[in-house]
Order: C-alpha cells, then structure tokens, then sequence
C-alpha cells in the first residue's frame, strides 16, 4: 500500500527557528513513515544559491538526508515562488529530486496534477509579471553571477516589494482565478489537483464540464503544520500538524 505525504508552504528560515523544530519533528514521526514525500514550493522562505553555506538551515537538511539515508522516504521537491533559486546542487546533496509544475502523477486511480499554485493568481497582474521575471533562466544566471552579499540585498529588497504589494491587494486577488484553475482542470484532464500558495487550506469538489472534480489546497506553516496524507483507500483530508 502506498503512503504519500505532501506539504507546502513551511517558509523556513533562522528567523523562525519553532518551525525549523517542527518540521523536524514531522520528518520523525509523518514523513519517515511515508514512502514518498511531495513539498511543492516554498519550503525555505529564500534561497539565494546553492552556494550559500545557510548553516542556520543545516538541521533542516540534514533532516532531507536522514529521509533518505535512515528512512528511504523519496523526496521530491517543486519550486515556489520563494525558493526557485534551489538547483541541483542543493538537490544532490539533500537526495531530493527535482520536479517541473505542474506535475503529473497517479493518485488512487485518478489522474492527479501537482502544482505550487501561484499561476493560478491571474487576477494578481503585479504579481504574475514579477513571476516571469525571476523564473527567466537568464535573469537567475545574473543574479547567481553576484556574491552572495549582493543577492542578500537583492532578496531583502523583493521581499519588501512583495510585503508592500500584499498589504495593497484586495483579498481575492491574491486567490486563485476559478476560470484560471477550470481551465488546468479541462486542458489536463485530471481529477484531482493539489497545490499550496495562498495559504486558504480547504478541499474544494466542484462538477466542470460534467464531471467531478477535486482540488486540495495545502495550508502554510505559521502556526501549526499542514499536511495531507494519502493512502490507496484514504480520504482526501488536510491534517494538522502540531
């Protein structure tokens, strides 16, 4: 039988050593029990290279090599919109496998998509254009080119911006577009699809096009942790992890 777990969202950083705990915590008791580990995007709160030394983010790595070295958990890892600038490096050395969104998987008989979810924001323009910027491959070489004290000031200065532009933005802007995530449905032609970003976490079932559909949204890791389990048989339920 097989036990896949997928989170998102957990935005850990030194500032936030509580949830660096928690996480490890989870690897003990959720994730080491699971064959395979899904995080789609936004696993560190920044990420400015895989030549960062990041020693303050050494326990959460160490706790990505443990999953495959003392628990043969498979760890497979999709880009948010805040740690895009993980490559292979990073990937080699924490024995997690890199994954495209959207992704395409078999979950429970059903044709599944995984994906970070911030494409499904259309209505935030702002956003969407920023978006394109920073996942250009040329744009990351030049910012890659800089030490690593330049792309500190880089990442603190997106980080403003963004905070600044959210506080800004009606509620439902910064939600997924239902026209935008019909369409991902249609043009997929999945059953089910999983993603994170907007910290809304719910189960969403909906008929398109006269036929069922379900989308799971996967919840931050702010206060407590965010996870979803699924089993062949198991219900498709959100679980909190404290």
């Amino acid at each position: 039988m097989s036990d896949i777990v997928f989170i998102s969202d957990l935005h850990l950083a030194p500032e936030r050593p509580e949830i660096i705990r928690l996480f490890s915590n989870f690897v003990d008791e959720i994730a080491a029990q699971a064959d395979t580990l899904y995080i789609l995007g936004d696993f560190l709160e920044y990420w400015l290279g895989d030549d960062d030394p990041a020693p303050a983010l050494a326990p959460v790595f160490n706790k990505l090599i443990e999953l495959h070295e003392k628990y043969t958990t498979r760890v497979f890892f999709m880009h948010g919109n805040r740690d895009f600038l993980i490559g292979n490096r990073l990937a080699e050395r924490c024995h997690f496998t890199l994954i495209d969104e959207p992704y395409s998987l078999k979950l429970q008989g059903k044709n599944a998509l995984l994906m970070h979810g911030d494409t499904l924001c259309t209505d935030d323009v702002d956003y969407q254009k920023l978006r394109r910027m920073v996942r250009n491959p040329a744009w990351q070489q030049q910012v890659l080119a800089k030490s690593l004290k330049e792309r500190i000031q880089l990442a603190k200065e997106l980080r403003e911006i963004s905070q600044q532009s959210t506080t800004a933005k009606a509620e439902y802007i910064m939600d997924v577009n239902q026209q935008a995530t019909d369409r991902v449905f249609i043009e997929n032609d999945i059953d089910l699809l999983i993603h994170g970003h907007t910290h809304r976490p719910a189960v969403h079932h909906k008929l398109i096009n006269n036929h069922e559909t379900t989308r799971v949204v996967l919840g931050d890791w702010y206060k407590a942790g965010s996870y979803l389990r699924v089993k062949d048989t198991s219900d498709l339920v959100l679980q909190t992890y404290q």
